[in-house]
């Protein structure tokens, strides 16, 4: 199945909803929708008590969702199968998309050898004999995600090389601590696309800092355009990628060459912490699935597609560099 979020005009104003996707179909079922429509036409339940029950069962929150168990999937597939999923539809084309996830800690993973190699001698930096023992990821804001066809700010102190990065995100669907990776994929709900959008320039001084990326990538992650939960891959590491400037290819190739697996990297961002419900751990960028690779950089208004097979495409379109932000003034040196 796939799950998204979308945003719907209530009586309270806007809210977010959790969806039932079906692009073959064109549309998408709104399941608090079908769940009351289910619960008073199957269990003769009352108005009032219906809605109460599918908004339980339905939050708006994918993480409050998923918290639950396995009462998601098996409920959403309850009300569908039932037929109410007709009468909660509504066209895809028409639904304004939240990020398909809300994560509670979002991290993203550096595992394909391509985008190692390719980063780090754009960078100008030698790959570290670290990366060779453990896997490498950040801890990134989950406050700035963004979802499927939202614009990117671009904050103004990013002056040149703004990027995207072609990557996906597996979701976390049940809570765990220092998991081993023979069981690492039980704790995966699904995976969504997740494009890690970096300031070059401004990483560059971030990183002899020895603290990380912050500011060159805090400013957006956008997550979506939805979660195709796992039983619908064949392969997790064959799924062809892409990502499209304006409609051009920029980067062409699958989720295959990694340096550390998928159970590897969840395991070890589970050691010593938590991995909750609705998290996302990005794989980090596909090989050849970055403008830095390639010697380019993007510009406001462009319009940015990663697609990948089996979970469908993620637009955003850059927006204009935001002016008359703060900046801290160089200070002298102090050695």
């Amino acid at each position: 199945m796939k799950f998204g979020r979308i945003l719907r005009d209530g009586l309270d104003g806007p809210t977010a909803r959790l969806v039932v996707v079906e692009p073959e179909k064109g549309r998408v079922i709104d399941l608090a929708r079908a769940g009351a429509l289910h619960a008073m036409g199957k269990r003769h339940a009352t108005q009032a008590a219906a809605v109460r029950l599918a908004q339980a069962q339905f939050p708006g929150s994918m993480a409050q969702a998923l918290g639950a168990g396995d009462i998601l999937t098996h409920a959403a597939t309850e009300v569908i199968q039932g037929n109410y999923g007709d009468d909660a539809s509504l066209p895809i084309d028409s639904v304004t998309w939240l990020p398909a996830s809300d994560p509670p800690v979002l991290r993203d993973g550096l595992t394909f050898v391509g985008h190692i190699k390719g980063w780090h001698e754009r960078m100008n930096r030698a790959v570290p004999d670290s990366m060779l023992r453990i896997p490498g990821f950040t801890k990134n804001s989950p406050s700035t995600v963004i979802g499927h066809n939202a614009t990117v700010p671009w904050p103004g102190y990013i002056k040149s090389k703004m990027d995207y990065e072609l990557e996906l995100g597996y979701v976390i669907g049940r809570e765990g601590s220092s998991v081993r990776p023979e069981e690492a994929m039980s704790y995966v709900f699904g995976v969504t696309l997740y494009n890690d959008f970096s300031g070059r320039d401004l990483q560059h001084d971030e990183l002899p800092i020895g603290m990380g990326s912050t500011k060159s990538k805090d400013f957006a992650h956008a997550i979506g355009p939805w979660i195709t939960t796992l039983d619908e891959f064949e392969d997790l590491d064959a799924i062809p990628m892409e990502v499209r400037v304006n409609g051009e290819t920029w980067g062409k190739g699958t989720s295959g060459g990694k340096l550390w697996s998928i159970p590897e990297l969840v395991a070890y961002v589970s050691l010593g912490e938590k991995i909750v419900p609705g998290d996302v751990i990005g794989s980090g960028t596909m090989g050849g699935g970055s403008a830095l690779e390639l010697g380019r950089e993007l510009s406001p208004g462009d319009v940015v597609e990663l697609e990948a097979g089996g979970i469908g495409v993620l637009r955003t379109v850059m927006g204009q560099p935001i002016e008359g932000l703060w900046w801290p003034t160089p200070r002298k040196p102090f050695m």
